[in-house]
């Protein structure tokens, strides 16, 4: 991944945490199954070495990519966003012209998308759609449904 990434403080210690796991309580665990494992005999025909090992291979290439995404953080200070227009971090209030129902999605980086929650990633097609708009401004998203509207109603931090 070469591209830049922009999460919140929370989130980037939500992933420090995560890796710290990873490296101090599964990598350990990975190869104490392992070592079991080869405790057992013939490991030609030892389903539970092999099982072992290519979990280990797994949590190692997992390690390996969130690094790889690690290095490419930004991580955006909250108290600086710009609410004149929509960028990563605001909320943002809109009306969808077609059913006159509103929703506030907060725009967020990939890694911290949660639609539940109501935090949609910015590279997301509503995402696009209303990045660098303005309050009273309307946005056309392309979805798989077709083209939808959004009026932007309210930015906010």
């Amino acid at each position: 991944m070469s591209d830049l990434q922009y999460v919140t403080k929370d989130t980037l210690e939500h992933m420090r945490a995560e890796l710290q796991r990873m490296k101090a309580v599964d990598r350990p665990a990975a190869s104490r199954a392992i070592a079991e494992a080869r405790e057992k005999g013939d490991l030609k025909e030892n389903a539970e070495y092999d099982a072992a090992k290519e979990a280990q291979g797994l949590l190692e290439a997992k390690i390996a990519s969130m690094e790889g995404s690690m290095a490419n953080i930004r991580v955006i200070d909250e108290s600086s966003i710009d609410t004149s227009k929509v960028s990563i971090l605001t909320k943002v209030k809109l009306t969808n012209l077609g059913t006159k129902k509103q929703v506030v999605y907060q725009v967020v980086s990939e890694k911290e998308a949660d639609l539940k929650a109501g935090k949609i990633s910015i590279t997301s097609p509503i995402g696009k759609g209303i990045l660098g708009k303005i309050v009273g401004e309307t946005a056309e998203v392309q979805a798989p449904a077709g083209v939808l509207k959004f009026r932007i109603e309210e930015i906010t931090a």
